[in-house]
């Protein structure tokens, strides 16, 4: 455990019973999430890809104009 995290745990535990279950459901609805972001992530690598390799071939082929953004 880090000093940081430890900090944190020995303030946490300072609180009544209602704050320590509100603190833990957000800690626990952020893990969550960084669980599902991640997920989500490395199931788009294939498809990330497969759009790198298009525009790359695009722009071999001329397909793609380069623009700034005035030219929009």
């Amino acid at each position: 455990m880090t000093p940081l995290l430890k900090k944190v745990l020995d303030e946490v535990y300072k609180l009544r019973p209602e704050e320590q279950d509100a603190i833990a459901a957000v800690i626990l609805e952020e893990l969550e999430d960084e669980q599902q972001w991640q997920e989500a992530f490395a199931e788009s690598q294939d498809k990330l890809a497969q759009l790198a390799r298009k525009v790359r071939a695009d722009i071999k082929t001329g397909r793609i104009k380069n623009m700034g953004i005035d030219e929009l």
